[in-house]
């Protein structure tokens, strides 16, 4: 303000008062609104997306862990199949009045091994199961990293038509927008399917 009370604007200040009042929205300002509403959708998108590789990744280390005590168990099952052998083959070699007490160990390793048999393979479909929910969930996941790839290049082309003042690479940037939302709301429901 100058000592005689009349204060000038800036012609850039004039111009943005002047559109304000007007109602008038000019190509920037809804490039800038537009640019805010995918950032925010990255983020969300980004957010989920993180969150399903969690779960692939706690899916993958289960069906590991459980492929790893299956494996421990049928390591067991041939540890118990040895001691039955040696009891069968000491069978031919033993005095008669020996007999029935190899006999009992030998129904006591049949049961063993068939316990064991059942553990194992319970613990081989618990590591499959897991494995095939690690493999559903990172197929979302995959879908949703499509996503933000698009929403990036419709923030990318939006900020060159800021600079630029071309409307139809505003028109890109909506129509790469939309394959991006398209593609996350695919992705949505492949996670609930």
């Amino acid at each position: 303000m100058s000592e005689s009370g009349v204060h000038a604007h800036a012609p850039h200040e004039e111009a943005v008062h002047h559109a304000a009042e007007s109602g008038n929205h000019t190509l920037n300002q809804w490039v800038a609104i537009f640019t805010a509403l995918l950032a925010a959708l990255g983020a969300v998108v980004s957010y989920q997306g993180s969150h399903l590789m969690n779960e692939v990744l706690l899916f993958k280390n289960e069906a590991v862990l459980k492929k790893t005590h299956a494996s421990d168990q049928w390591n067991y099952y041939q540890a118990v199949s040895t001691k039955q052998h040696l009891m069968e083959l000491a069978v031919d070699l033993s005095p008669s009045k020996k007999q029935p007490d190899i006999a009992s160990k030998i129904a006591k390793y049949q049961v063993q091994k068939a316990q064991i048999k059942a553990r194992a393979d319970s613990l081989e479909a618990a590591s499959n199961h897991a494995d095939a929910e690690s493999d559903r969930l990172n197929r979302p996941h995959t879908g949703m990293a499509r996503s933000l790839i698009f929403l990036q290049i419709a923030i990318s082309l939006a900020s060159i038509t800021a600079l630029t003042g071309r409307k139809w690479l505003f028109g890109v940037a909506m129509l790469s927008a939309l394959a991006g939302v398209g593609l996350w709301v695919l992705a949505l429901g492949w996670v609930s399917a």
